[in-house]
């Protein structure tokens, strides 16, 4: 596992306590696990994705990754419904692992709360967040 310092947590992003991001792309949002939470899982070798047009509640589960060390559920930051899963990762679940916040992004969401994106951690929160665990 890597040090705090050598992982990458890009500024234009929100956070959670549960480790996925959030960004904001129009009127969908984009959704996925921070590279603190796939360096600690180790390789991903599956991840479970909702459907397009599921709908779910902030803090709900709507998926899992597996890895070679565990099985961690994935707990949604915004409540709405699913507008895109990347199915690409059904194939390839390593793209986790390489690039979170590409390639390795899991569901776009249409939120149907607006504030709840201002309620999660810019990455300076995050970091320092990430630090008390240590």
């Amino acid at each position: 596992m890597k040090e705090i310092q050598e992982l990458k947590f890009p500024e234009d992003l929100r956070y959670t306590e549960d480790h996925e991001w959030a960004l904001s792309e129009g009127e969908g949002i984009k959704i996925g696990i921070s590279d603190y939470a796939q360096d600690q899982l180790g390789d991903i070798v599956f991840v479970e994705l909702p459907q397009k047009g599921d709908r779910f509640e902030k803090g709900g589960e709507f998926g899992t990754v597996e890895s070679v060390k565990a099985v961690a559920e994935l707990l949604i930051p915004i409540s709405g419904e699913i507008l895109t899963v990347n199915s690409t990762l059904d194939g390839s679940p390593e793209l986790v692992n390489k690039d979170p916040y590409g390639d390795g992004w899991m569901v776009e969401i249409k939120p149907s709360e607006s504030d709840e994106l201002g309620t999660m951690m810019i990455r300076d929160t995050y970091v320092q967040f990430l630090k008390g665990k240590k």
